[in-house]
């Protein structure tokens, strides 16, 4: 018996024998596991929420019979609020809300256009004015939470001043939000950016893209880290259970992304609304520098995300980045056909993975994006977005000292 052991052994062996050596294998291959990272999220978050339903069209009968509080904070935003105020006070709500407007140590003339419309709009109007800021405290945290004190109603749905809602049912829309999975706490929205010509125009939209991808695709699939504060809506009973803004008050940014963090650390329940009618559109930035700053001020708040967002986030991200990165080197090992062909193979399975999952997620959320491009705006996101990360570890996050 132990002779027909070795003896069946021995093909074995041999045919271990006869496997190529890994160093036979082309380098190309090690940029696959980053492939198949890339693949993973696509099929597990981004796939999902592109193919997600279309939500009730708004004249539709829904769950939208309790009143709103919408709160919207200005500081010197007098000829944004000329035409956004407008288009706030005049949304289709049949539960009744109120504006209360945060008039944030402004020094313009939005006190006088602010009185002006307390008188046309008695009942439905409020202003709550913030002349001084404690020194420690973020400007904006600090006028959103006098805003949200003086609020009459349970729901909160807020936006910025250089924001428009696409249409007169954003808020209807939104606050339907709050009937999914049998209740929730907290609705993400989306807010894009005003179309105009330009490469720095395509690429700022390209790069709200891929936030929203990320952002509502794992909120989609339960796993909610963010949202923005041009288009959200949670409870003031959510609020309070935070302790407002108080973890993070002396970051400028964070009013909107670590409040979700901290509600979701308490076990808030996160939906989504993002089909294009509940959607609000907001000014981009019109220069390059202005891009930059606002990206890094934006992206120092990541630092305060749980460890798992984090983790989740950085292997995204860190897959892709150095998919570009070793590229070159994968080329400087070898020039061999068999590795230039592998590597090509590599990089057209990528490209066609990229348009799989952004153009049906451009679809979905409505945005108007030149697909040809994509593999070059891409680029030049991860390029930027590495240089944001670089700019960040050698000086620190902005904050109130």
């Amino acid at each position: 018996m132990a002779g027909a052991g070795l003896h069946s052994a021995v093909p074995l062996w041999h045919s271990l024998v006869l496997l190529p050596p890994l160093t036979s294998l082309p380098p190309s291959l090690i940029l696959l596991p980053l492939l198949l990272v890339q693949l993973w999220y696509w099929a597990r978050y981004f796939r999902p929420f592109s193919r997600r339903p279309i939500e009730a069209l708004a004249e539709e009968s829904g769950p939208d019979d309790e009143p709103v509080s919408l709160i919207l904070c200005a500081h010197n935003e007098l000829d944004n609020l000329r035409e956004l105020v407008p288009i706030l006070l005049n949304q289709e709500y049949p539960a009744g809300f109120e504006l209360v407007l945060i008039n944030d140590r402004s020094q313009d003339e939005t006190e006088f256009y602010a009185q002006q419309l307390a008188q046309y709009y008695p009942g439905r109007f409020r202003l709550v004015t913030v002349t001084h800021t404690p020194a420690g405290f973020s400007p904006k945290k600090y006028a959103l939470t006098l805003g949200i004190k003086s609020a009459r109603y349970e729901r909160l749905l807020f936006t910025d001043a250089d924001c428009r809602p696409v249409t007169y049912d954003w808020l209807r829309l939104m606050q339907r939000g709050f009937s999914q999975k049998n209740g929730t706490d907290m609705v993400l929205g989306f807010s894009g950016y005003n179309e105009e010509p330009g490469l720095l125009n395509q690429l700022i939209r390209y790069e709200t893209l891929l936030t929203a991808a990320q952002y509502l695709g794992l909120a989609w699939a339960g796993k909610p880290y963010m949202g923005v504060g041009r288009n959200l809506a949670y409870t003031r009973s959510t609020f309070q259970s935070t302790k407002g803004f108080a973890s993070h008050i002396r970051r400028l940014s964070g009013d909107d992304d670590l409040l979700v963090q901290d509600a979701v650390a308490l076990g808030a329940r996160v939906t989504v609304v993002a089909d294009p009618a509940a959607q609000t559109l907001s000014e981009p930035a019109r220069t390059w520098a202005g891009w930059w700053r606002q990206k890094r001020r934006h992206l120092s708040a990541g630092s305060r995300y749980r460890a798992a967002d984090r983790y989740r986030l950085a292997i995204f991200m860190g897959s892709n980045v150095l998919f570009y990165l070793l590229t070159p080197a994968v080329l400087a090992v070898s020039l061999s056909s068999e590795n230039i062909i592998s590597l090509g193979v590599m990089w057209l399975a990528r490209t066609l993975l990229l348009f799989a999952a952004y153009i049906p997620l451009a679809r979905r959320l409505g945005q108007a994006l030149p697909a040809a491009a994509l593999p070059v705006f891409d680029f030049l996101y991860l390029a930027f977005y590495c240089a944001w990360g670089f700019s960040l570890l050698v000086r620190r996050p902005l904050q109130w000292k």
